[in-house]
């Protein structure tokens, strides 16, 4: 298992990394179930003059207090009171840099992520989009702080897969209307062609 250390986590460029997460694959071990699949879709978020970003002017708070963790730890959140967003923080500490994960496409334990989820077929509602992702893959606001270097509750590979820059869509982020002109940043990234990416808004 080639596990994604700090060295990965811990760069300055979060979009870099951002860009640098797809194809490499994000597993759980919850409740004794392993479930996974590859990263297809990813969405940056940056300390520094970044309006959508949640620690933006050095903003601290109860729940934004992770993201000035040193990078390699999970942040989740619930959206809209339903959805658990995760969301992986990087850069040095007191850089709260932060990628969220918006989806996968599911390869390890299906019918276990399909129960999670109430669905009977391959679908891609199944981990397109984050909240159906984190929720296929048993991912809560209990997995707040969680260290995603030790290979335990949750976790990432590199089994190297490459995607080329030809092959990733860049275009502006979702659901961040508030964040005036840093909305129109094109800082989503989706694997071009790949059925697993939430749709394009």
């Amino acid at each position: 298992m080639n596990i994604l250390d700090t060295s990965f986590y811990q760069r300055e460029d979060v979009v870099q990394i951002g860009r640098e997460l797809l194809g490499k694959y994000l597993f759980t071990q919850i409740n004794g179930e392993r479930t996974g699949g590859m990263i297809v879709e990813t969405e940056v978020y940056c300390h520094e003059n970044d309006w959508a970003c949640h620690a933006h002017s050095q903003r601290r708070t109860k729940r934004t207090e992770i993201m000035y963790h040193a990078g390699g730890v999970a942040y989740v959140y619930l959206c809209y009171g339903i959805h658990h967003l995760f969301n992986i923080i990087t850069n040095v500490q007191d850089k709260a840099d932060a990628v969220l994960i918006r989806a996968i496409e599911p390869l390890e334990n299906i019918e276990i992520m399909q129960k999670r989820r109430g669905l009977n077929s391959m679908m891609p509602q199944l981990t397109a989009g984050p909240g159906a992702m984190s929720q296929a893959l048993g991912i809560t606001q209990a997995h707040y702080g969680v260290s995603l270097t030790t290979g335990k509750l949750i976790w990432l590979e590199d089994r190297g897969m490459q995607v080329s820059s030809e092959n990733i869509i860049a275009s502006p982020r979702v659901g961040i209307g508030y964040a005036g002109d840093d909305a129109l940043l094109p800082w989503r990234f989706r694997i071009k062609n790949n059925r697993w990416t939430s749709k394009a808004k």
